[in-house]
Protein backbone atom coordinates (compact mmCIF):
# COMPACT_ATOMS: atom_id res chain seq x y z
CA UNK A 1 0.00 0.00 0.00
CA UNK A 2 1.42 3.94 -0.96
CA UNK A 3 2.26 5.54 2.64
CA UNK A 4 1.03 8.92 3.19
CA UNK A 5 2.53 10.69 6.48
CA UNK A 6 0.16 12.37 7.90
CA UNK A 7 1.30 16.58 9.28
CA UNK A 8 -1.21 18.57 12.24
CA UNK A 9 -1.50 21.83 12.65
CA UNK A 10 -3.23 23.68 15.97
CA UNK A 11 -4.99 26.91 15.81
CA UNK A 12 -6.03 28.97 19.51
CA UNK A 13 -9.32 30.27 18.68
CA UNK A 14 -11.47 32.51 21.31
CA UNK A 15 -14.11 29.64 22.18
CA UNK A 16 -11.23 26.96 22.10
CA UNK A 17 -8.72 24.70 19.89
CA UNK A 18 -9.03 23.75 17.04
CA UNK A 19 -6.74 20.56 15.52
CA UNK A 20 -5.99 19.76 12.20
CA UNK A 21 -4.54 17.12 10.40
CA UNK A 22 -4.28 16.16 6.83
CA UNK A 23 -2.10 14.29 4.59
CA UNK A 24 -1.53 14.01 0.73
CA UNK A 25 -0.35 11.89 -2.08
CA UNK A 26 -0.25 11.77 -5.78
CA UNK A 27 0.68 8.91 -8.66
CA UNK A 28 1.04 8.60 -12.27
CA UNK A 29 -1.20 5.66 -12.67
CA UNK A 30 -1.22 2.21 -13.97
CA UNK A 31 -1.79 3.89 -17.81
CA UNK A 32 -0.02 7.42 -18.06
CA UNK A 33 3.83 7.98 -18.45
CA UNK A 34 3.84 11.65 -17.29
CA UNK A 35 2.07 12.57 -13.69
CA UNK A 36 0.37 16.04 -15.04
CA UNK A 37 -1.45 16.51 -11.22
CA UNK A 38 0.08 18.73 -8.77
CA UNK A 39 -0.79 19.06 -4.66
CA UNK A 40 -0.39 21.84 -2.00
CA UNK A 41 -1.43 20.57 1.25
CA UNK A 42 0.44 23.43 3.30
CA UNK A 43 -2.21 24.68 6.25
CA UNK A 44 -4.11 26.58 5.77
CA UNK A 45 -4.36 25.93 1.93
CA UNK A 46 -5.41 22.58 0.35
CA UNK A 47 -5.52 22.44 -3.37
CA UNK A 48 -5.37 19.97 -5.93
CA UNK A 49 -4.47 20.92 -9.92
CA UNK A 50 -5.29 18.56 -13.14
CA UNK A 51 -3.31 19.62 -15.91
CA UNK A 52 -4.00 19.01 -19.15
CA UNK A 53 -2.43 19.52 -22.76
CA UNK A 54 0.20 18.32 -25.11
CA UNK A 55 3.77 17.05 -24.49
CA UNK A 56 4.35 18.14 -20.86
CA UNK A 57 1.87 21.18 -20.95
CA UNK A 58 -0.49 20.16 -18.48
CA UNK A 59 2.69 18.91 -15.83
CA UNK A 60 3.56 23.11 -16.71
CA UNK A 61 -0.23 24.34 -15.91
CA UNK A 62 -0.76 22.49 -13.16
CA UNK A 63 2.94 23.04 -11.35
CA UNK A 64 2.95 27.00 -12.57
CA UNK A 65 -0.48 26.90 -10.18
CA UNK A 66 0.67 25.04 -7.61
CA UNK A 67 3.48 26.75 -7.37
CA UNK A 68 2.28 30.72 -7.55
CA UNK A 69 -0.36 29.58 -4.97
CA UNK A 70 2.41 27.84 -2.56
CA UNK A 71 3.36 31.53 -1.12
CA UNK A 72 -0.29 32.61 -0.10
CA UNK A 73 -0.20 29.55 2.07
CA UNK A 74 3.04 30.60 3.30
CA UNK A 75 1.62 33.92 3.89
CA UNK A 76 -0.99 32.64 5.98
CA UNK A 77 -3.18 35.69 4.78
CA UNK A 78 -5.53 33.24 1.76
CA UNK A 79 -8.72 35.64 0.55
CA UNK A 80 -10.15 35.20 -2.82
CA UNK A 81 -8.29 38.21 -3.99
CA UNK A 82 -4.48 36.74 -3.26
CA UNK A 83 -5.96 33.39 -4.81
CA UNK A 84 -6.93 35.10 -8.15
CA UNK A 85 -3.66 37.34 -8.11
CA UNK A 86 -1.55 34.51 -8.28
CA UNK A 87 -3.85 32.62 -10.66
CA UNK A 88 -3.60 35.28 -12.93
CA UNK A 89 0.35 35.08 -12.50
CA UNK A 90 0.05 31.63 -13.03
CA UNK A 91 -1.97 31.92 -16.30
CA UNK A 92 1.20 34.24 -17.37
CA UNK A 93 3.85 31.49 -16.68
CA UNK A 94 1.62 29.15 -18.78
CA UNK A 95 1.88 31.52 -21.82
CA UNK A 96 5.13 32.49 -21.44
CA UNK A 97 6.14 28.95 -21.04
CA UNK A 98 8.05 27.50 -24.06
CA UNK A 99 7.11 24.22 -23.98
CA UNK A 100 2.87 24.60 -23.25
CA UNK A 101 2.44 25.55 -27.51
CA UNK A 102 -0.43 23.25 -26.93
CA UNK A 103 -3.55 25.37 -27.20
CA UNK A 104 -5.78 22.84 -25.04
CA UNK A 105 -2.72 23.85 -22.25
CA UNK A 106 -4.25 24.14 -18.67
CA UNK A 107 -5.26 22.68 -15.21
CA UNK A 108 -8.46 21.93 -12.96
CA UNK A 109 -7.68 23.74 -9.72
CA UNK A 110 -9.60 22.90 -6.90
CA UNK A 111 -9.53 23.02 -2.71
CA UNK A 112 -10.43 24.10 0.43
CA UNK A 113 -8.91 27.11 2.99
CA UNK A 114 -9.50 27.91 6.47
CA UNK A 115 -10.43 31.59 6.99
CA UNK A 116 -10.03 33.46 10.08
CA UNK A 117 -10.55 36.60 8.76
CA UNK A 118 -13.37 38.97 9.29
CA UNK A 119 -15.49 36.86 11.98
CA UNK A 120 -16.32 33.91 12.61
CA UNK A 121 -13.76 31.09 11.79
CA UNK A 122 -14.87 29.00 8.71
CA UNK A 123 -14.06 27.35 5.70
CA UNK A 124 -14.33 27.80 2.16
CA UNK A 125 -13.09 25.95 -1.09
CA UNK A 126 -12.50 26.73 -4.59
CA UNK A 127 -13.19 25.72 -7.82
CA UNK A 128 -11.99 26.05 -11.49
CA UNK A 129 -12.88 22.47 -13.41
CA UNK A 130 -14.01 18.90 -12.58
CA UNK A 131 -11.67 17.93 -9.75
CA UNK A 132 -13.62 18.27 -6.33
CA UNK A 133 -13.67 18.37 -3.01
CA UNK A 134 -15.88 16.30 -0.84
CA UNK A 135 -17.36 16.96 2.39
CA UNK A 136 -18.34 14.29 5.23
CA UNK A 137 -20.26 15.42 7.69
CA UNK A 138 -22.63 13.20 10.63
CA UNK A 139 -22.05 10.23 8.04
CA UNK A 140 -23.14 11.42 5.44
CA UNK A 141 -20.78 12.57 1.92
CA UNK A 142 -21.10 15.03 -0.43
CA UNK A 143 -19.91 16.71 -3.03
CA UNK A 144 -19.42 20.30 -2.30
CA UNK A 145 -18.19 21.43 -5.66
CA UNK A 146 -19.82 21.39 -8.82
CA UNK A 147 -17.81 20.59 -11.84
CA UNK A 148 -17.51 22.74 -14.52
CA UNK A 149 -17.80 20.19 -17.55
CA UNK A 150 -19.85 19.13 -20.24
CA UNK A 151 -21.54 15.98 -18.65
CA UNK A 152 -22.67 18.56 -15.93
CA UNK A 153 -24.38 21.12 -17.22
CA UNK A 154 -25.90 18.55 -19.33
CA UNK A 155 -27.18 17.13 -16.09
CA UNK A 156 -28.10 20.32 -14.47
CA UNK A 157 -30.03 20.89 -17.84
CA UNK A 158 -32.15 17.81 -17.53
CA UNK A 159 -30.80 16.20 -20.15
CA UNK A 160 -28.66 13.48 -18.63
CA UNK A 161 -29.41 11.21 -15.47
CA UNK A 162 -25.88 11.11 -12.78
CA UNK A 163 -26.12 7.32 -13.72
CA UNK A 164 -25.83 7.99 -17.67
CA UNK A 165 -23.28 10.83 -16.83
CA UNK A 166 -21.09 8.37 -15.28
CA UNK A 167 -19.74 6.86 -18.43
CA UNK A 168 -20.66 9.77 -21.10
CA UNK A 169 -18.04 10.06 -23.78
CA UNK A 170 -17.79 13.56 -22.68
CA UNK A 171 -17.15 12.81 -19.46
CA UNK A 172 -12.94 14.47 -19.92
CA UNK A 173 -14.59 17.87 -21.21
CA UNK A 174 -14.28 20.44 -18.60
CA UNK A 175 -15.66 24.14 -19.32
CA UNK A 176 -13.37 26.29 -17.29
CA UNK A 177 -9.31 25.99 -16.09
CA UNK A 178 -6.71 27.84 -15.63
CA UNK A 179 -5.08 28.38 -18.23
CA UNK A 180 -4.41 31.09 -21.18
CA UNK A 181 -7.53 32.20 -22.71
CA UNK A 182 -9.81 30.81 -19.59
CA UNK A 183 -10.91 32.70 -16.61
CA UNK A 184 -8.75 32.42 -13.45
CA UNK A 185 -12.04 33.67 -11.29
CA UNK A 186 -13.08 30.27 -9.01
CA UNK A 187 -16.44 29.52 -7.93
CA UNK A 188 -16.44 29.93 -3.62
CA UNK A 189 -18.17 28.17 -1.26
CA UNK A 190 -18.33 29.09 2.30
CA UNK A 191 -18.80 26.05 5.24
CA UNK A 192 -19.52 26.78 8.50
CA UNK A 193 -16.53 24.95 11.39
CA UNK A 194 -17.58 21.79 12.75
CA UNK A 195 -15.68 19.15 14.96
CA UNK A 196 -15.86 16.37 12.95
CA UNK A 197 -15.62 17.13 9.43
CA UNK A 198 -13.46 15.27 6.94
CA UNK A 199 -12.45 16.44 3.66
CA UNK A 200 -11.67 15.05 0.32
CA UNK A 201 -9.38 17.06 -2.17
CA UNK A 202 -9.08 14.90 -5.61
CA UNK A 203 -8.48 14.99 -9.37
CA UNK A 204 -10.72 12.92 -11.29
CA UNK A 205 -8.44 9.78 -11.41
CA UNK A 206 -9.45 9.08 -8.19
CA UNK A 207 -13.04 9.59 -8.85
CA UNK A 208 -12.83 7.50 -12.29
CA UNK A 209 -12.14 4.38 -9.60
CA UNK A 210 -14.04 4.89 -6.50
CA UNK A 211 -17.80 6.22 -6.24
CA UNK A 212 -18.48 8.18 -3.53
CA UNK A 213 -19.43 6.05 -1.26
CA UNK A 214 -16.22 4.26 -2.20
CA UNK A 215 -14.51 7.13 -0.58
CA UNK A 216 -16.85 7.31 2.34
CA UNK A 217 -15.82 3.45 3.13
CA UNK A 218 -12.50 3.69 3.04
CA UNK A 219 -12.20 7.33 5.29
CA UNK A 220 -14.67 5.31 7.88
CA UNK A 221 -12.31 2.39 8.18
CA UNK A 222 -9.31 4.58 8.62
CA UNK A 223 -9.23 7.39 10.57
CA UNK A 224 -5.39 8.65 10.35
CA UNK A 225 -5.84 10.57 7.06
CA UNK A 226 -2.47 9.29 6.14
CA UNK A 227 -4.07 5.81 6.24
CA UNK A 228 -7.00 6.86 4.10
CA UNK A 229 -5.18 8.86 1.36
CA UNK A 230 -2.85 5.34 0.93
CA UNK A 231 -5.70 3.04 0.96
CA UNK A 232 -7.44 5.37 -2.10
CA UNK A 233 -4.46 5.61 -3.63
CA UNK A 234 -4.16 1.85 -3.65
CA UNK A 235 -7.61 1.09 -4.61
CA UNK A 236 -7.89 3.53 -7.28
CA UNK A 237 -4.48 1.42 -9.12
CA UNK A 238 -6.04 -1.73 -8.10
CA UNK A 239 -9.50 -0.62 -9.83
CA UNK A 240 -7.16 0.35 -12.63
CA UNK A 241 -5.20 3.85 -12.44
CA UNK A 242 -6.58 4.85 -15.50
CA UNK A 243 -5.11 8.86 -15.40
CA UNK A 244 -2.60 10.39 -12.71
CA UNK A 245 -4.59 10.05 -9.06
CA UNK A 246 -4.04 12.76 -6.94
CA UNK A 247 -5.60 12.48 -3.28
CA UNK A 248 -6.04 15.01 -0.23
CA UNK A 249 -7.89 14.03 3.03
CA UNK A 250 -8.09 16.82 6.31
CA UNK A 251 -9.73 16.16 9.56
CA UNK A 252 -11.22 18.78 12.04
CA UNK A 253 -11.20 17.90 15.80
CA UNK A 254 -12.46 20.99 17.91
CA UNK A 255 -12.11 21.00 21.68
CA UNK A 256 -13.30 23.70 24.27
CA UNK A 257 -16.45 25.43 22.04
CA UNK A 258 -19.76 24.53 20.43
CA UNK A 259 -20.49 24.03 16.72
CA UNK A 260 -22.16 26.62 15.03
CA UNK A 261 -26.16 25.52 15.03
CA UNK A 262 -26.37 25.83 11.27
CA UNK A 263 -24.01 23.54 10.05
CA UNK A 264 -25.40 24.05 5.94
CA UNK A 265 -23.32 25.44 4.19
CA UNK A 266 -23.73 28.86 2.83
CA UNK A 267 -22.83 28.99 -0.89
CA UNK A 268 -22.30 32.89 -1.28
CA UNK A 269 -18.74 34.08 -2.41
CA UNK A 270 -16.72 35.22 0.79
CA UNK A 271 -16.17 39.05 1.06
CA UNK A 272 -12.92 40.26 -0.64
Amino acid sequence: MPEASTRFHSVQLADGIVDFSWASATDTGRRREVNQDAVLAEFPLFVVADGMGGHIGGEIASTSTVDRLRPVAESGAVTPKAIEKALTRAVKDIAGHPEATDDGTGTTLTGVYFDTHGGIPHWVTLNIGDSRVYLVRDGQIAQVTTDHSVVQELVAAGRLSPEEAENHPYGNVITRAVGPTESVKPDYVRLDLVDGDRFVICSDGLTKELTDYGIQHFLSEHPDPGDAVAAMLDAALENGGRDNVTVIVLNVARHGGDDPDDDTADSSTPGR
